[in-house]
């Protein structure tokens, strides 16, 4: 689903993706992790179509960015640590606005925004402005956005950042649920043993490239923070 080769990606005369090669197979979820600095947020960026890379070529169930971005932009679903919602519009009225947005057809609009508010836990609070939800219910409410058009991946930037311990729990269960439904997911997190439990694959980059990549099932995750830091000289408590 994902094809990547030799990307790079350099701001000025700092390089932060340095020939970065990954596949990613359709309905695979691939947990990316990485210390700060490592190239995660960029390489997520690339791959939504919202930043151009320098070299290397990318390409996303068949079509090429950043030639056919378009194409790309409409099999995905992007959640990133900011809701980026509406907050002066209630959680019906921010997806009714983004099922125009998606190009969705009319008569299907309104079913589809029923359909994952239920999805979320969020049918209740349908007609509540956003603004009066807690950080949770507002990812919760992001996440419903990111797939009311069905896409077929799913690219998460750090999006437990900020939230409480049951707002966690509840963002586990909507993305396990996620990708039991095929979709493909690319999720970044500093949070090594969240990854590894919703995963089926992790990848860790490290100055630009990929320093590991491995199914979850061959690592111990116990291991995974010794494992880390040796591939990444960062330290880790999580």
């Amino acid at each position: 689903m994902i094809e990547i080769r030799k990307l790079t990606k350099t701001f000025g005369l700092n390089p932060v993706l340095r020939g970065l090669d990954l596949d990613v197979e359709r309905g695979q979820f691939l947990a990316l992790l990485g210390p700060n600095g490592s190239g995660k947020t960029t390489l997520l960026r690339i791959l939504a179509a919202l930043s151009r890379p320098t070299g290397g070529t990318v390409r996303i169930g068949g079509w090429d960015l950043p030639a056919e971005a378009d194409f790309v932009r409409a099999q995905l679903g992007v959640v990133s640590h900011l809701p980026l919602l509406y907050d002066t519009l209630t959680a019906e009225e921010n997806l009714l606005l983004f099922a125009r947005l998606y190009d969705l057809p009319a008569e299907e609009r309104r079913p589809r925004v029923d359909a994952v508010l239920e999805r979320v836990g969020l049918k209740r609070r349908a007609r509540d402005v956003v603004r009066t939800f807690s950080r949770g219910m507002q990812q919760r409410l992001a996440i419903a956005r990111a797939i009311l058009h069905d896409p077929a991946i799913l690219l998460l930037d750090e999006p437990y950042t900020g939230l409480d311990q049951d707002a966690a729990a509840l963002l586990d269960t909507l993305l396990r649920e996620v990708a039991v439904g095929g979709r493909t997911v690319v999720m970044t997190t500093h949070d090594l043993r969240r990854g590894h439990a919703l995963a089926d694959r992790i990848a860790i980059l490290s100055r630009g490239k990929i320093a590991l990549d491995s199914p979850c099932a061959d690592i111990d995750p116990d291991a995974l923070p010794a494992l880390y830091s040796d591939v990444t000289g960062a330290a880790t408590t999580r």
